[in-house]
Formats: C-alpha cells, sequence, structure tokens
C-alpha cells in the first residue's frame, strides 16, 4: 500500500493546498496533521474580527471533521510532530511512525516574542485560537495596548478602536507602517487612528511590564508609563523552521525552497509563511495562495513552477483605504510622492526611472489595477 502525502498545518496553506490537489487528484491518500483544533478560518479576518462583533466561532467556516470529508483526507487534531526522518521518509509522533511518499511543510511563522520583563502577560493573536484567547480577555474590558505599529498591530488598533475600546499603539517607529509604505503615506495613518480613539507613542519601546491588580502598567524608554486591561503584542513573525532544522533540511530566514517549493529533500516540499522561494519569504495571502496552485500541480504529477505576480497588499484599515506593492528588498531606489495627505500616489523608482513599487492611500487607492499593470512580475 502507498504510503499517503502527508501535509503538516490546516492553517491557510495547508488547506488550499489540499483543495488545488484535488482537483487534479481525487484518490491519492493524504493525511494532515495539525497541533490545534484544525478549524478552517481565514487568517486575514483575525484583524478585523471586533469590528464586526465575532468571536472565534463566528470567524470559523469549518470544523476539522468537515473538512475532512470535503477534501476526503484524514485529518489529525491536537498533535505533534517530534521529528521528521527523511531516511525513512517518517514523520515521528512521539513514539508513533508515519510513513510519507510526499511531505508538504505548511508550518506557518510565530510570534516574535519580545526579551523583556512581564512579556508572560502578553497575548499574541497569530492563529483562531489565540483570538479565542484573546477575545475573551478583553470581554468588560476598556482600555487594550497594542505592541507594533506593522501591518499586523495598525489593523488591530484600527479594529479595536472601531469597535468602541481604547488603544494605545507603542512602537519604536516614526511612523506607522514604516516597512511597507514611504514617510508621508504611513503619516497619513496617524489622523485616521486618531478619529477611533488610539493614542499613538510612536519612537518608544516597552521595556517592561508589570501587573498591578486587575490592570497591567507598561514602562516605556522614555519613562513613561501607560496602564492597561490587556496588552497585545504584534511586533512580528518569524518562519517556524525548528523542524526543518533538525531534520537537517536546509534554512536560511526560512525554509529554502526552489520554484517548486522542493526543499534540499527531493521529497520534501514548503509553502506559506514558513518557505523562502529564491530568496523571498512573504508572509501574505496572495503568494501562498499563488505557491499552493503550484504545488498542488507538482504533487499531482505535473511539475509546475509558482509564478509570483505583481501581488499588492491590502491594508485593513477602512477609514484610510490603504494599499502597497513594496519593491523588493534591497533594490536601490527612491520614492516620488505625488497628492496631499492623505491621499497619496506614491512611486518606488529605480535610478533609471523603471517603476518598482507603489503605495496608495485614500482615494488614490483606486488607481490600484492601473499601477499593478505597470509593475514587473516579482517572479516570472
Amino acid at each position: 500500500m502507498t504510503a499517503p502525502l502527508v501535509i503538516i498545518g490546516t492553517g491557510l496553506a495547508g488547506y488550499n493546498l489540499v483543495k488545488e490537489f484535488r482537483k487534479a487528484d481525487a484518490e491519492r491518500a493524504v493525511v494532515m496533521i495539525t497541533a490545534d483544533d484544525g478549524r478552517q478560518y481565514s487568517k486575514p479576518m483575525l484583524s478585523t474580527g471586533f469590528s464586526k462583533g465575532k468571536n472565534a466561532d463566528g470567524l470559523a467556516m469549518n470544523d476539522a471533521g468537515a473538512m475532512a470529508e470535503q477534501l476526503k483526507c484524514e485529518i489529525r487534531t491536537h498533535q505533534t510532530i517530534t521529528a521528521i526522518n527523511p531516511a525513512q521518509k517518517q514523520v515521528m509522533l512521539g513514539n508513533e511512525a508515519l510513513e510519507y511518499s510526499d511531505l508538504v511543510l505548511t508550518l506557518g511563522a510565530e510570534p516574535f516574542q519580545l526579551p523583556i520583563d512581564g512579556a508572560e502577560y502578553l497575548y499574541h493573536v497569530n492563529d483562531l485560537m489565540d483570538y479565542q484567547q484573546f477575545h475573551a480577555a478583553v470581554q468588560g474590558k476598556n482600555r487594550v495596548l497594542v505592541l507594533g505599529a506593522g501591518l499586523v498591530g495598525c489593523e488591530y488598533a484600527h479594529d479595536l478602536g472601531s469597535a468602541g475600546y481604547e488603544v494605545d499603539l507603542v512602537a519604536p517607529d516614526a511612523q506607522p507602517l514604516s516597512r511597507l509604505l514611504p514617510q508621508p503615506c504611513g503619516e497619513a495613518l496617524i489622523p485616521a487612528l486618531e478619529q477611533l480613539g488610539v493614542t499613538l507613542h510612536l519612537e518608544k519601546a516597552v521595556t517592561s511590564v508589570e501587573k498591578q491588580g486587575d490592570q497591567y502598567a507598561a514602562n516605556l524608554s522614555d519613562g513613561t508609563q501607560l496602564t492597561a486591561d490587556v496588552i497585545l503584542s504584534a511586533v512580528g513573525l518569524k518562519p517556524r523552521v525548528a523542524l526543518a532544522q533538525s531534520a537537517a533540511l536546509e534554512v536560511n530566514r526560512a525554509i529554502v525552497v526552489d520554484r517548486h517549493l522542493q526543499t534540499s529533500d527531493g521529497n520534501i516540499y514548503a509553502l506559506g509563511d514558513c518557505a523562502e522561494v529564491d530568496g523571498l519569504n512573504l508572509l501574505y495571502v496572495l503568494p501562498l495562495m499563488n505557491s499552493a496552485r503550484a504545488l498542488a500541480k507538482t504533487l499531482a504529477g505535473t511539475p509546475t513552477k509558482v509564478v509570483y505576480p505583481v501581488m499588492p497588499v491590502m491594508v485593513k484599515t477602512p477609514t484610510l483605504p490603504i494599499v502597497t506593492c513594496p519593491a523588493a528588498e534591497n533594490v536601490q531606489g527612491e520614492w516620488e510622492i505625488h497628492g496631499q495627505s492623505p491621499h497619496f500616489k506614491a512611486l518606488f523608482k529605480d535610478t533609471s526611472g523603471n517603476l518598482l513599487g507603489y503605495a496608495l492611500t485614500g482615494d488614490c487607492v483606486a488607481e490600484k489595477m492601473a499601477m499593478n499593470k505597470k509593475l514587473p512580475a516579482m517572479l516570472a
């Protein structure tokens, strides 16, 4: 009997891969393994749940049983892979050895843990079960402190502010979304957040957190102190690579894969937030979806290289619409800014005047489709 295709992870990457795979192969045995409860949900929706009045059950679309039936596969929940044995083509679940014909790692990324005193008091929301805990923690509370002004931090501050919470946002950056937007575009988000009741504390960092009765006090780098009922840390993610490293797979910033999503082992693949494709580790939905479609064809017998077209990032801050398509890292160039706050069109051009990225805010977001046509594909 042929060993199954084994997929570790039932997040957006894992479930989308099997959905695409079933379009080409309805018969091959598939086993999915997850450390959580296996509910299907859309991860981008985690940072819009409060303004929509949804708890974790409200964000979940299907349970593991329904997904197993829909995808004609076995889903094993609340199980942890303790090791991968590439030579024997086995994954270990404690003492159980599960054989695979091909193995796919959709391990995702994990929240960066701040190395500060009181870090144990911080919540992180990286999956549905995290959201469930955080949602429960803020019920009946008023003041939430959000750490980090990147994509997730800004989206959560906006979502919580929209839901009526008093929000403090602390970040060492000089502006929101500093890694995605040029200065004027990032600064345009500040009044949009403030009108929702979000107070920004930029160019500051939390140095420690202490419990004070039912609340928490966060000490900042400038000597001030903020009090909050709940603290959410959204200071970044790092790809989960420990399992791959222990199996001696090639790892750089993430698990190194080629354009076929194949790791340094011929029968092991990786996609999503844990994978580095041609040097690119992109923690967004569109690269993941493109990778799932390509890998599904490869696993079904038609080797297919992943292609990354122009993949804009939509920032979920409805008070000020923002879309950006950042240039690749280490590309030399400058931003060219047009418009007035809060309606900006920013163009990133190289020294020859070639357009390599853009950022649009406010009414200028309407130009997204036209801008996409002018950009080169990320991986052609």
